[in-house]
Order: structure tokens, then C-alpha cells, then sequence
């Protein structure tokens, strides 16, 4: 197995230099914003953090591909860097603290892409979470001080805390009713929004999350952080990964019972 002790190294180097990076500008009174083609939000400190990473990358992994939401895609290989330097941006030019850098590591095998290294940053949290295929995953503020991260056991809808970011994708995708029956049937819903319930999902502390509408970039790190921990991350249409355009995840023993409410195959 290949090991990627080396590569989380580098990762957590990312994440610093994005922390500080973002930090700088959070709640920044002269932030400049601006609105993409899709209608979404861009700071400066979006770009400025993913051309932190990328001057990185460059220096110590000169022949790893790279992949961001804001400068798109350069190189080409076996192995690419994919980056959204800060999830949650709406969050973050409204001085809500619940955004993060997200890193990861994607490798080519026989069955296609897959994440191999994660690491989440939120630094206006004062939290940060990791993984690498093989080695599981923990949080902690470093390498050395950090502590195991596990899924919880709760093996009902009944009993589970689900998490979501928003009704409107659900309703565009026909999803709803689904939706509202298993806010219905679930014992608590949240809408914690962006890369927050994964990483809840790896502690243990939420049951099952899903969104109707994400990019590789937001789920990437995520997936290889929630299955390290034990638990699943697949498509609406059930498909391992982080390659659907949407996710589903769950601490393992729910993630029939989540896709039979907003999976593509109910109807």
C-alpha cells in the first residue's frame, strides 16, 4: 500500500498557509467580493489562498496535476491536487465562521479517480480534520496533537441527526417530498451547511448528510475524511465517491435507508 504520511505533510503546509491567509481578510471591512458567471460569490481571499496552494504545489510537487475552483485545471498525471480554498464562501463574506480550505489528494487506479488524502481547515473554528486511504482519520490542530475519529453506531432513521445545507436544490431536482419525509421520520435535522456535517459525520456526532448539488472540489476531501472514519460517502446514485455532482453521506449502517428517501432511484 502506498504510503501518504508525506503527503499529509504537505497537506497540513497547505492548510496553514491558507489559514493564514484567509484569516487576514475574515471580516475584513474593505473585502472585495465579486459574483462569478454562476451567480455565486468570489472574495480576493478565495483567490489569494488558491494561489498560496498552487505556489506550493508547484515547488513541492512539480509534476502533480492540479485542480481549483477558481483557476480551474493545469497538468495532467496520475496524481492531482484538488482545492476549494474557501467552502462556504457566503459564509465567509458575512463574517459567519463556518468555512474551511478544503485539500485533497486524488490518485488514478484500475477503477478510476479516487481521494487519498483529505484535510479539512477551518480556522475561524479553531478546528481542522484529516485523513489518508489506509492510515484513518483524526482531528487535532497538528500532526503530533490530534485524537482518532470514529462514526457513530446509531443504526435507525428513527434515532439519526440528519444534516442538509438548503430546500431549494432538492426541490429543483424533483427530490423534495423525499426530503421532507425523511426530516419527518428522522429524530433531528440541522442545517449546518457546506463541509460541517461531513466532518460531524467523522466524529460521530451527525448520522447522515446529504446535497443535491456540489463540484469535486467540495467533496474530495470530505469523502476520503468520512470513509477513513468508517463511514460511506457515495452519489445520490450510490456510487462510491465523490464523482456524482451530489453526495450522500452516512455513518455506514443508514446509507440505504438515506438513498431510499433522496436517492435517484426512489420515485
Amino acid at each position: 500500500m502506498p504510503d501518504y504520511h508525506d503527503d499529509l505533510r504537505l497537506g497540513h503546509v497547505l492548510a496553514d498557509a491558507a489559514d493564514a491567509a484567509t484569516m487576514d481578510r475574515f471580516k475584513a471591512l474593505d473585502l472585495k467580493v465579486e459574483t462569478k458567471p454562476d451567480m455565486t460569490p468570489v472574495s480576493e481571499a478565495d483567490k489569494a489562498a488558491e494561489e498560496l496552494i498552487r505556489g506550493h504545489l508547484q515547488r513541492a510537487r512539480p509534476r502533480d496535476a492540479v485542480l481549483g475552483e477558481e483557476f480551474g485545471s493545469e497538468g495532467a498525471g496520475p496524481r492531482r491536487w484538488v482545492i476549494d480554498p474557501i467552502d462556504g464562501t457566503k459564509n465567509y463574506v458575512r463574517g459567519v465562521p463556518v468555512w474551511a480550505t478544503l485539500i485533497a489528494l486524488m490518485e488514478r487506479g484500475e477503477g478510476g479517480d479516487r481521494p487519498v488524502v483529505g484535510i479539512v481547515s477551518a480556522p475561524a473554528l479553531n478546528r481542522r480534520w484529516w485523513a489518508a486511504e489506509g492510515l484513518g482519520a483524526f482531528t487535532g490542530r497538528s500532526l503530533t496533537s490530534a485524537s482518532r475519529l470514529q462514526v457513530s453506531k446509531v443504526g435507525r432513521i428513527q434515532d439519526a441527526s440528519f444534516a442538509y445545507s438548503s430546500l431549494t436544490g432538492w426541490e429543483e431536482r424533483g427530490k423534495l417530498p423525499g426530503f421532507l419525509d425523511l426530516t419527518r421520520d428522522c429524530w433531528r435535522t440541522r442545517g449546518y451547511g457546506d463541509f460541517w456535517p461531513y466532518m460531524m459525520i467523522a466524529e460521530g456526532s451527525v448520522d447522515i448528510c446529504a446535497e443535491p448539488e456540489l463540484s469535486l472540489w467540495d467533496m474530495a476531501a470530505c469523502a476520503v475524511v468520512v470513509q477513513e472514519a468508517g463511514g460511506q460517502f457515495t452519489g445520490l446514485d450510490g456510487k462510491p465517491g465523490p464523482h456524482s455532482g451530489n453526495a450522500a453521506a452516512s455513518n455506514g449502517l443508514l446509507h440505504e435507508d438515506l438513498l431510499s428517501y433522496v436517492g435517484d432511484a426512489r420515485h
